[in-house]
């Protein structure tokens, strides 16, 4: 395998290419090659490579974690946890952010070109699980040279990839930290997709699937998909203190415009988010997390799951205003790692922020993030 050179300073990163000889095989049965990983570092690894931390992002993150976007220009989604003084410190520990296998934003996915045609790979790209990112992942942490993470850390749909990783790779991991996630995806959260998929494929723009070939984009229908998974991003409670019902202008339009002050928060929402997501990826992504269902490669029992993992770390962290990934979710994890005798640590966050609360500024999660990460720092012996 060609070797990734490692960074010696702040930040790093960018796209590695594996050869031919080492596809990506799939939980489908397909080989994915070429096969291509963006990625961006920070900070320095140790000499005996001990400090690396593999932080995963949601559904529609990528690798600019603590960076500022290239398409947007705004600041990394998590630049308020990774930073100098901060619970990811670059000062500490190497800091390892890849976009996921079906991403947009350097990793291979269906708007790649196919190199047995030429052209995008659009809907022939082969369908990806959960599974199937971790494998990429822990191809390009051995090629960075890396046996073993320090920690692996995520929320929401990163939270499920630090799952599997606990289950896939648990002679890998010293720590894994768990954020608002869950061990599969509920009905409910497959209705919201199928919803947001479908107005994906309505929009005439989407071409089946071909839009990119034809020169065009589903915007709108990309945009619709993207304001009704932000309504599950936030709470009620959230909502209301935000919006209410205030109105964007003095009275009422009579009409269809925005009238409401939370019709325009949601259809900026919608309407940035074209800019920088491609809307095959939000398809092939989203079925991703329909298909996660850690216990079911397990006889059905999440316990099964974690059974080789009793030497990791657990930290699982759940929000009290979550109904996309609720609490009672995430101490079905802890259960399951109990029962598998594995060592964890619980605890819910007060908050009405909703399951967002995670991107934003919520000092209990630093604070225990922190403390997890430095307890267990000084029992690695990490300076």
């Amino acid at each position: 395998m060609n070797a990734v050179a490692i960074p010696t300073g702040e930040t790093g990163g960018g796209t590695h290419r594996f050869p031919a000889d080492k596809p990506l095989r799939l939980d489908s049965g397909a080989l994915l090659s070429p096969l291509e990983i963006g990625y961006k570092t920070y900070g320095a690894l140790n000499a005996d490579k001990s400090n690396a931390v593999l932080v995963c992002h949601a559904l529609t993150g990528d690798q600019h974690a603590a960076s500022v976007h290239p398409i947007t220009g705004k600041p990394g989604w998590w630049d308020r946890v990774i930073g100098p003084g901060l619970p990811l410190d670059p000062g500490r520990y190497f800091i390892i952010s890849t976009n996921v296998v079906g991403g947009c934003m350097g990793s291979t996915g269906p708007g790649s070109i196919d190199p047995a045609t030429g052209k995008p790979y659009a809907l022939s790209f082969p369908m990806i699980t959960i599974a199937d990112m971790v494998r990429a992942q822990a191809m390009l942490v051995e090629a960075l040279g890396i046996e073993a993470l320090f920690a692996v850390v995520g929320g929401s749909m990163g939270g499920m990839q630090v799952l599997q990783w606990a289950a896939d790779y648990p002679d890998r991991l010293y720590s894994a930290i768990c954020i608002a996630a869950a061990a599969r995806h509920s009905a409910q959260n497959i209705a919201f997709h199928e919803v947001g998929r479908q107005a994906i494929m309505a929009d005439p723009d989407w071409r089946g699937g071909a839009y990119e070939e034809q020169g065009v984009r589903p915007e709108k229908g990309l945009a619709v998909a993207r304001m009704a998974a932000h309504i599950t991003y936030l709470s009620e409670t959230a909502l209301q203190r935000k919006f209410g019902r205030e109105l964007q202008r003095d009275g009422l339009s009579w009409g269809f415009d925005a009238d409401f002050q939370v019709e325009s928060y949601l259809r900026h929402q919608g309407a940035s988010f074209v800019d920088r997501f491609d809307a095959n990826s939000y398809l092939y992504i989203t079925r991703a997390l329909d298909y996660f269902d850690l216990a079911g490669s397990h006889g059905g029992v999440l316990a099964q799951a974690f059974r080789r993992a009793r030497a990791v770390r657990f930290c699982v962290l759940s929000f009290s205003s979550d109904w996309l990934y609720s609490t009672a979710e995430s101490r079905d994890i802890v259960r399951a790692l109990n029962a598998a005798g594995c060592r964890a640590s619980f605890a819910e966050i007060e908050t009405d922020k909703g399951h967002d609360a995670f991107f934003l500024d919520e000092p209990a999660l630093d604070s225990a993030l922190r403390g997890f990460l430095e307890s267990n720092a000084e029992k690695r012996g990490l300076a």
